[in-house]
């Protein structure tokens, strides 16, 4: 991985928009944008002022085609659905989190027996699946596209139920990966990238448990009573 930046240091650190962590790492050189990684939860991230406009982020949303019935997309969506799925069992409700202009997750698991409800602030806004719990929730692609990380975790454990898993999949930062080569650094709605120890942080502040079925791929579970229905 390339080393700090030294030459384009802004005058001030940004404080880190998961833990709150203060004086990060950078700036880290992209292709074309600088980061920041946090020392304590190892978030990479940019900082606000690098941010796309609500407008800008959404029009590039808007060209994604992830049709339901493409069998390569729910083959990549089904590295989540399956692990997810063999944790829970049929009937239960979960809220795909930044479902996108397509059911295809929600599709993937409804036929394995689970009730799924769509939540995206631009293509599904139901404030209705905001005020409720779930048994599970699911986020692919979505984690990495937060603009405040920390305050969007909160949301997710006020809407997962005790016993309840967090399905997330995204691409995980290697510490040494290099963001100058690195595709998925180059999506300008992509704001923030996880290390599994940013989830491991994550959970140890929730009181979650992390497991990592695929290279891609994080569960999270909440403990509870719920536990043993799911056969655990």
């Amino acid at each position: 991985m390339r080393g700090p930046d030294r030459s384009r240091l802004p005058t001030t650190h940004p404080s880190c928009p998961l833990c709150g962590g203060a004086g990060p790492e950078g700036p880290l050189r992209g292709r074309s944008r600088r980061f920041w990684r946090c020392n304590r939860c190892r978030l990479t991230f940019l900082r606000p002022a690098d941010h796309p406009s609500r407008a800008a982020e959404e029009s590039r949303y808007r060209l994604h085609r992830n049709a339901p019935a493409d069998a390569g997309y729910r083959q990549a969506l089904d590295r989540l659905a399956a692990p997810l799925a063999a944790r829970l069992r049929p009937g239960m409700e979960g809220l795909d989190y930044g479902s996108g202009p397509g059911p295809a997750l929600a599709t993937l698991l409804a036929e394995r027996g689970l009730r799924v409800t769509n939540y995206d602030p631009i293509f599904a806004p139901d404030p209705a699946a905001l005020a409720r719990t779930w048994d599970f929730l699911a986020c692919t692609e979505t984690v990495e596209h937060f603009r405040e990380p920390g305050a969007e975790f909160d949301r997710l454990a006020r809407l997962i139920r005790p016993g309840g898993w967090i399905g997330i999949q995204t691409r995980l930062c290697a510490e040494d990966q290099d963001l100058a080569s690195w595709w998925y650094a180059e999506d300008p709605t992509h704001l923030c990238f996880y290390a599994r120890a940013t989830f491991d942080w994550i959970g140890a502040r929730q009181g979650w448990s992390v497991e990592q079925p695929d290279g891609d791929v994080i569960l999270m579970h909440r403990p509870g009573a719920a536990d043993s229905d799911a056969g655990r």
